[in-house]
């Protein structure tokens, strides 16, 4: 087995085949990347009667004393289920790299290893990926362990809502909580919209902060997947958000008023029940009273309604991929981010594609945490997760790296 460079279209033609193709690992990636500070190299894998039996995309810079260090996003694009044919890649991977200046490999192959539910039931288990797993555990091979949260590159976990079913069905299977926020985003003027001319510059004001990358690198990425992007807005129609804002308002005043005199004529023992909903409707009628007084100011100054979020779509593979989102903070409790997800769901079904990634989530369901808010969102829509097998480095040259970490330490 041996590794040689693979023209771009000898790269993407393999790829695109193989059954743990993704959107990292194409060509349109490589080129963004390369524009942004990495060089680029497409490696093919050979066996003993010349065929070609794997591929990967690396990115790579060099860091010290002439050294480089590679990463594989979402790769490599290999059959890694048996042992010898592993070892036979990794003694590969070190004569090839090694004697090109390369002190590691960093790869997250994208191998699924369980397939779980919403509240982390345990669905399917791939024993294919399990098998991966195995083959991978050597000395070379530095596995980053089952972390429950993020690893270096990419997460280890990811929310899928699944398209397969009617779109009545794919509502009413979401969460009672997830269901009301997409009605109140409705109601309180939230409209979702592709945008055809798929200008970036309001988005990237709400990526910009979080992402920390330029414009012209999302602009790049749109550019190299071309019509495989979509960019959804959520905008907010000032009008309506005022005229519901007050319809709401005075409902519930009108609410408020007959607790008042239901409690006035009911004996002490029956009076908790009804206080309880008084002081619950108190709390509306104040959220109420701060929404219409937003309302009326937003109305003065954007006339004609405002951007406050978006998000940029990959479709691949028959499956739709959220890359990025942003919304404005101070609009959270207009609950445009389910909104938006819900205008994907509903245009990637009617599109057929089997599902909609909503990207990272944690691996952790049970205890409290700093994402459990990303995960209570993004799991409400009755999303599956995907466990991938994880994160490894491979050392090519020990000397090289030991005496690299060893002088960022002292850095």
């Amino acid at each position: 087995m041996k590794i040689v460079t693979l023209k771009p279209e000898q790269f993407d033609e393999y790829a695109k085949k193989h059954r743990y193709r993704n959107y990292y690992q194409t060509t349109a990636y490589g080129n963004t990347m390369k524009k942004f500070g990495y060089r680029i190299a497409y490696l093919g894998v050979i066996n003993e009667t010349n065929n070609l039996v794997g591929a990967t995309l690396i990115l790579y810079k060099q860091v010290f004393m002439n050294n480089k260090i590679a990463y594989a996003p979402r790769g490599v694009l290999f059959d890694f289920e048996t042992k010898e044919r592993t070892e036979e890649l990794e003694t590969a991977l070190k004569q090839f790299l090694g004697k090109r200046g390369f002190m590691l490999l960093r790869m997250d192959p994208y191998i699924p290893l369980s397939i779980r539910s919403s509240d982390g039931s345990l669905l399917n288990i791939n024993r294919q990926g399990e098998e991966a797993l195995k083959s991978l555990s050597s000395p070379s091979f530095i596995y980053k362990g089952k972390n429950l949260y993020f690893e270096n590159e990419k997460s280890r976990w990811e929310a899928l809502i699944l398209l397969n079913k009617d779109i009545k069905q794919i509502f009413s299977s979401f969460d009672k909580r997830t269901q009301n926020k997409i009605r109140k985003a409705t109601n309180l003027g939230i409209e979702i919209y592709k945008d055809e001319e798929k200008s970036l510059k309001p988005l990237y004001e709400f990526i910009k902060k979080k992402e920390k990358k330029p414009i012209s690198f999302y602009e790049t990425i749109c550019s190299n997947f071309g019509e495989d992007i979509d960019i959804y807005y959520a905008r907010l129609n000032t009008e309506t958000f005022i005229v519901n804002t007050r319809k709401l308002y005075e409902r519930e005043v009108q609410n408020n008023d007959q607790l008042t005199e239901q409690i006035q004529n009911l004996n002490p023992r029956d009076r908790n029940t009804v206080l309880n909903k008084k002081m619950e409707s108190d709390k509306l009628i104040s959220a109420y009273k701060n929404n219409l007084i937003l309302a009326t100011e937003l109305l003065k100054k954007y006339p004609k309604g405002m951007i406050i979020g978006g998000a940029i779509v990959i479709n691949y593979d028959n499956a739709a991929f959220v890359f990025t989102e942003g919304f404005d903070e101070k609009y959270t409790a207009l609950n445009a981010s389910y909104l938006l997800k819900w205008r994907m769901i509903d245009d990637y079904n009617k599109k057929g594609h089997k599902y909609l990634n909503i990207n990272a989530v944690v691996g952790e369901f049970e205890q409290k945490n700093e994402y459990s808010g990303l995960n209570e969102m993004k799991l409400g829509f009755h999303s599956i997760v995907t466990e991938y097998i994880g994160e490894f480095d491979l050392i090519l040259n020990n000397l090289t790296y030991n005496l690299y970490k060893n002088f960022n330490k002292e850095k």
